[in-house]
């Protein structure tokens, strides 16, 4: 983790438990963390956009509840990150188990009729999320939170591989795709952590613009945001399919995936399905037959 704060700033000094390699208020005075902030865009603005598409779709309300649960997190992390203060941490931090458990119930009730509420699931799951919280608040401890969202995280994979593997393998590319580039954002947080003092030292000798590409926390924000983005996708196209409905993902301006169903996409033929990759992604449509 990164030592004390570099140079002051508009919020104080960080009371936070954690703190992390970026350079504090290098960039804005009014920033503690200035790319760390502004790369959770990625969580609050596409998440946004697909809350809007799945509530003009009539799409099952707890969707509705992800996206908004992604966008929450953003917004927790962006002033967590702005001004290092406890009371932020926590805003980002249990946010990320409570839309994990949204996820969860998500991704688990897939295969359900319409109008139906699994009770004891959410029992779990909102107990999952009391007792995590209430314990968190007490030990204080990142490697606690670290080690239930991890928990939960793993759950989604292993239903997701499920899914993908045995009941829909054509839709092995988004859900291969939303792993990957979520397990990439994993592995340069820890690149950021490991290698702090040597990251330090190296942008002190690139330029800021050169430097920033070097901010790896930012990275994950990024990754984990779009991996996080796209698995609520392989959810909605899950339950869409099951539904019998006629599911696409397709691009928004050519960059941002995005999904509608049958009773709001403009372009009402019918076509295959095929595996889906990074690429295709960000320019195709994909429907189902």
């Amino acid at each position: 983790m990164a030592p004390a704060a570099d140079r002051e700033g508009y919020w104080g000094p960080p009371t936070s438990t954690l703190e992390w390699c970026e350079e504090n208020y290098a960039v804005s005075y009014y920033i503690a963390e200035f790319w760390n902030t502004v790369s959770n865009l990625i969580f609050i603005l596409p998440p946004i956009y697909g809350a809007i598409r799945t509530y003009k779709d009539g799409l099952e309300k707890r969707y509705l509840a992800a996206y908004l649960c992604l966008t929450a997190v953003g917004l927790g992390s962006w002033c967590f990150h702005m001004t290092l203060k406890y009371e932020m941490q926590l805003l980002d931090e249990l946010p990320m188990i409570y839309s994990c458990c949204v996820f969860v119930y998500c991704l688990y009730e897939c295969f359900k009729y319409k109008n139906t509420v699994n009770y004891p699931m959410l029992f779990i799951l909102i107990t999952y999320s009391f007792i995590v919280s209430i314990v968190y608040l007490k030990l204080k401890q990142p490697v606690f939170h670290q080690i239930m969202y991890g928990t939960l995280v793993s759950v989604i994979v292993l239903r997701s591989v499920y899914i993908v593997l045995w009941v829909y393998p054509w839709l092995r590319g988004l859900g291969y795709t939303s792993l990957t580039v979520f397990l990439m954002g994993f592995f340069l947080w820890n690149v950021d952590n490991i290698f702090c003092e040597k990251l330090r030292a190296l942008r002190e000798k690139m330029p800021p613009v050169l430097g920033a590409v070097t901010q790896f926390h930012a990275w994950w924000h990024i990754l984990t945001g779009l991996g996080s983005y796209l698995h609520i996708l392989l959810s909605l196209y899950t339950r869409t399919l099951f539904l019998k409905h006629r599911p696409k993902v397709k691009s928004l301006e050519q960059h941002i995936p995005n999904f509608c169903c049958s009773t709001s996409c403009k372009n009402q033929e019918i076509c295959h399905l095929e595996p889906i990759s990074l690429a295709q992604i960000s320019s195709e449509q994909f429907c189902r037959l």
